[in-house]
């Protein structure tokens, strides 16, 4: 019995020494990337906010400003369809969350203030990116992860939302799917640095399928919808900032705070949304004192793109609303 306890000892003690000392050892294959500003389009722009070169598109002018935020693995190309038209209505902006999209990708802490890969992070950035561009007041529209970042940007700087509009957003229940401190350890290890942002390459092979999930419809996926998403994984170090977003998730309970948002509120959701449940849509609804609810008939999680003149037809009248 000794023998087989010693035995099983040293096979653990080796399988250990191969877990610790292999991902050092693995020569991680060079990326084919380009700079941000290679891949830009002739209609974007990039503002330096703390180092950052964030890229961002500008349609329309004057009041009111509309400010969208895209969700997780996407990017200002999500919001093409609707950009022009509600430019008819103001000043219409999007940008490159940190992580996604052409907006460059800071690595190991090179960055000034909060962690703009972090939920409060990216409320900083939003707030210096109105700051730069002189926006006292504007209206949010966040779709999925996005929607995260504007509720939480209206609840602490309420005086410069004029309007929000949830779209499909990550909210309801979000409170404990922050990355727990083990995983934040053993994500800051040698080991991971290396072997982490190698597996997040393999979104190329399953990111398709998740753009699948987000439509009602997959049948109405163009060629150019795939190629869109997928050419922000032609950016230098987009690989690695993916594992910076995946390092700086937070557990922040913005369900509890809902009902002290006291202004103007939309929520928006496809009928079948398979990422963000429906039912999950009208739970926040139910929780904001005096949000209006539309849900759009086969529709999923990304109405703004597989529905655009339905989502548009939802939208427009809330925000002249807010012209009045």
């Amino acid at each position: 019995m000794k023998r087989i306890f010693k035995v099983l000892g040293i096979a653990l003690g080796v399988l250990l020494l191969l877990v610790i000392i292999l991902p050092l050892v693995i020569t991680v294959p060079t990326l084919n990337t380009k700079p941000a500003i290679d891949m830009a389009d002739p209609d974007s722009l990039f503002m330096d906010i703390n180092g950052i070169q964030v890229h961002y598109k500008e349609k329309g002018s004057g009041d009111p400003a509309i400010i969208l935020l895209h969700g997780f693995g996407a990017s200002l190309f999500s919001w093409r369809e609707v950009m022009d038209p509600l430019s008819s209505l103001g000043t219409v902006y999007a940008y490159d969350r940190p992580g996604f999209g052409l907006t460059s990708r800071p690595l190991n802490g090179a960055w000034t203030g909060s962690n703009p890969y972090s939920l409060r992070g990216q409320t900083q950035m939003l707030e210096d990116f109105m700051d730069q561009k002189g926006i006292d007041q504007a209206i949010l529209v966040g779709n999925s992860a996005g929607g995260s970042v504007a509720t939480l940007f209206s609840l602490e700087h309420p005086d410069r939302v004029a309007a929000l509009v949830e779209v499909d957003a990550a909210v309801m229940g979000m409170g404990g799917n922050g990355t727990p401190g083990w995983q934040r350890f053993l994500l800051n290890t040698p080991q991971a640095q290396k072997l982490v942002p190698l597996l997040m390459r393999s979104i190329r092979n399953w990111g398709t399928e998740m753009i699948k999930t987000a439509w009602h419809d997959p049948g109405k996926i163009s060629a150019g919808v795939v190629e869109g998403y997928q050419k922000p994984l032609q950016v230098d170090d987009w690989d690695k900032g993916l594992y910076e977003v995946l390092k700086a998730r937070e557990s922040i309970d913005l369900e509890s705070k809902l009902k002290d948002l006291k202004l103007p509120v939309l929520v928006i959701t496809g009928d079948d949304d398979r990422i963000v449940p429906t039912a999950d849509s009208i739970q926040l609804a139910d929780a904001i004192p005096g949000a209006k609810l539309v849900v759009l008939s086969k529709c999923g999680h990304v109405p703004q793109e597989e529905c655009p003149a339905d989502f548009l037809q939802a939208i427009e009248p809330f925000i002249i609303d807010q012209k009045k």
